[in-house]
């Protein structure tokens, strides 16, 4: 009789326990898959890291190469057609400066306009950014085009500062009909001449995005392991009542 008691009295915390354990298990089993996503990427990265520039072909109907490929695309940077991307703090020598990420369309031939990202400049300038003139080359990785998240800020179209580094959205807003399907982050010393304060990294290295997930998934599990034993005890002693 009392064993049947003791038996009844489990079945909840036990059914409890087992949709927790298979929680916990689930989380650590999906960082495990994110972790040979993300160590995917970043073979990528590394084989990108070691190969020189390719140059980007004009062709209409180019498509969008693989992310974090690294590029030179030649044109002309149309400076009336400048727009903002993104809202960041730098430390200057005059302090924290909120900025942002300028992007221009390089004018190419036989091609549509391609998106440059040139680097971060601050909101507030008291020198003029830099516009080389002429026809110019721009090294730098390919960034896929982005969409908007769920709590992503608005665009304000209206001041051509955007929050979603969408080419189709900024051309259309910058008056272009067409533009490359991606956008062209300059790095380093191969960008073009003059380029604005701050460029984000220098040409030998790409943006390593970070790889936690091995940690991730050992806090999982480890939180399924002391479920368990803290189960097995309080069973145990329910058990002895």
């Amino acid at each position: 009789m009392g064993g049947g008691i003791a038996v009844r009295r489990l079945i909840g915390p036990s059914l409890m326990a087992a949709t927790m354990l298979l929680v916990l298990l689930g989380l650590g089993t999906w960082q495990l898959r994110r972790l040979a996503w993300k160590e995917a990427i970043l073979a990528q990265i590394a084989q990108a890291e070691a190969s020189p520039p390719v140059p980007l072909p004009p062709s209409p109907g180019e498509a969008a190469p693989p992310p974090f490929t690294k590029v030179a695309a030649s044109g002309t940077l149309m400076h009336d057609k400048q727009a903002l991307f993104g809202a960041e703090v730098r430390d200057t020598l005059a302090g924290p400066d909120l900025g942002a990420y300028l992007i221009e369309p390089l004018q190419r031939a036989g091609a549509p306009p391609l998106l440059v990202d040139r680097g971060w400049v601050p909101l507030k300038r008291t020198t003029p950014v830099a516009m080389p003139q002429g026809e110019v080359t721009i090294a730098g990785y390919v960034h896929q085009a982005d969409t908007p998240g769920m709590f992503a800020a608005h665009d304000d179209v209206a001041g051509r500062h955007f929050y979603t580094l969408d080419p189709a959205a900024i051309g259309a807003a910058l008056g272009l009909d067409r533009v490359a399907p991606f956008v062209l982050i300059a790095l380093g010393p191969q960008a073009a001449p003059g380029v604005p304060v701050g460029l984000p990294t220098p040409a030998e290295h790409l943006p390593q995005p970070p790889n936690n997930h091995l940690q991730y998934a050992i806090t999982w599990y480890g939180l399924a392991a002391a479920l368990m034993v803290i189960f097995v005890i309080w069973a145990r002693k329910a058990v002895r009542l």
